[in-house]
């Protein structure tokens, strides 16, 4: 990033490399830990989280192809009539077993297939969660179509569901993340000066915590500020800049600007300098979006001894997964990616040797109707519950969590909310991120803290790792 004048200076946390998120930067040095570790852990994990913008229709990523264990009702014959124009061929599917049941994943997930697949050249290394969505709290469909029903605020909506599954506040506007709450509970036991959180995807309020602040790293570019050489005037602009966002003054607003600039550079400066000491991964990355980004990311854990982590937190993302028309061309075209960048970046953690210390999963808004709609180019509709993919060496791979809703419409399904195949989530997103966060360290008391519903859910968490 070339700096010319005073405004290019005030971008440079949230442009090149922000280190605080703007929604919390006042006051957050002067805030105590609550949440501090009764203990710490000495070993090395990371979470990365990989976001689908848009929802993604997961009717069409998992299908059920006969399913007598679980449930008889739930076969292929069943998700075609359904389905219509948008049933994708059963001799196509990429065949996955769970529980005595056969499913198939999308033929475009090849890669997630063999990882899924315990036998032949799988190596049982990713696990599915079904039917996962925001809950207040555990809801039935005569619950939910009764009065009263306490459900999430703006259910379909995209902006309010991507808040809500990347806050874990199922009603009202949260400020802060989970992953980042999930940073404030173990900070005490990290002395990295680098953060834990770290976006190569943006600003997310999912790394936002309320006592820590993440990094953004723009996957793929050079970071800090650019163009200064080593010539005494280039040096001299350098130091202006320096001094310019160390200026005390009486604006908070500006101060806070300044903070979010200075702290980018020292930062970016921290992870170029362990950067620079990298070995060369490699691993070969699709050049796709998506593909950049887990590779950056699979960088920054190549120096983690180097930052002095030992907990590391990801967001990265994929989006254009709102399909009311176009699905099937679309899903094509973006479902490839996702199998392809995760199978690279599971393999980069193997070379790296911490495959079995790093976790991927995926998030999305919502995911969509099982009746199609729209017209010759046929897409679908918002809806509730999603099915997500775990990948690591931790995960236990080959199997499927949760429960596949019932492949029928209206009063022939119990998880139908109305009469499209809405699925009302039988996980919630609390229980599926507290057995992540579980895994990654946290106390247990302090979960409570992280995901403020978990309460309202009782039993054992899902137990993928």
């Amino acid at each position: 990033m070339r700096i010319n004048t005073r405004r290019d200076f005030l971008k440079i946390g949230l442009r090149t490399f922000g280190s605080l998120g703007a929604a919390s930067v006042v006051g957050k040095l002067s805030q105590v830990n609550a949440l501090a570790q009764n203990s710490c852990p000495t070993d090395y994990k990371a979470l990365v989280c990989i976001f689908l913008f848009g929802g993604l229709d997961t009717n069409n990523v998992l299908i059920p192809i006969n399913t007598p264990t679980t449930n008889a009702n739930n076969s292929y014959a069943n998700y075609a009539k359904i389905r219509g124009g948008l049933a994708l061929p059963q001799a196509n599917l990429r065949q996955i077993n769970a529980n005595g049941d056969s499913y198939g994943l999308h033929p475009n997930l090849t890669e997630l297939a063999n990882l899924y697949n315990t036998g032949g050249t799988g190596t049982g290394k990713v696990a599915i969660i079904a039917n996962v969505g925001t809950l207040v709290r555990p809801l039935t469909k005569s619950q939910y179509q009764g009065p009263g029903a306490t459900v999430p605020s703006n259910l379909f909506s995209h902006l309010d569901q991507q808040t809500e599954i990347q806050t874990s506040y199922a009603q009202g506007n949260g400020t802060t993340g989970w992953g980042g709450r999930l940073a404030d509970a173990m900070q005490s036991c990290s002395s990295s000066k680098f953060p834990m959180v770290i976006s190569v995807g943006g600003n997310a309020v999912f790394t936002t915590g309320s006592q820590t602040s993440p990094a953004t790293v723009t996957a793929g570019q050079v970071l800090g500020l650019q163009g200064f050489s080593t010539s005494a005037a280039n040096v001299a602009r350098l130091n202006a800049v320096g001094n310019l966002l160390n200026f005390d003054n009486s604006f908070t607003m500006v101060s806070a600007d300044n903070q979010i600039g200075a702290n980018g550079i020292n930062q970016s400066g921290l992870l170029n300098q362990a950067l620079g000491g990298a070995p060369t991964l490699k691993t070969a990355f699709p050049s796709t979006s998506l593909g950049v980004q887990l590779q950056q990311i699979a960088k920054i854990i190549s120096v983690r001894s180097a930052l002095g982590a030992n907990r590391q937190i990801f967001f990265a993302y994929l989006g254009g997964f709102d399909t009311h028309d176009a699905e099937l061309n679309t899903h094509a075209t973006l479902l490839p990616q996702v199998s392809q960048a995760m199978n690279a970046f599971y393999t980069a953690t193997q070379e790296l040797g911490v495959d079995n210390n790093v976790v991927t999963f995926t998030e999305s808004d919502f995911s969509r109707t099982l009746q199609p709609s729209g017209g010759a180019t046929l897409g679908t509709d918002h809806a509730w519950g999603s099915h997500h993919f775990i990948m690591g060496g931790a995960v236990k791979g080959g199997n499927i969590y949760g429960q596949v809703p019932t492949q029928a419409l209206a009063a022939a399904s119990p998880d139908d909310a109305n009469t499209r195949g809405v699925w009302i989530p039988t996980t919630s997103l609390d229980q599926y991120g507290a057995t992540l966060a579980t895994w990654y360290g946290a106390d247990p008391g302090k979960l409570a803290t992280v995901f403020p519903n978990l309460g309202n859910f009782s039993g054992p968490l899902p137990a993928f790792l």
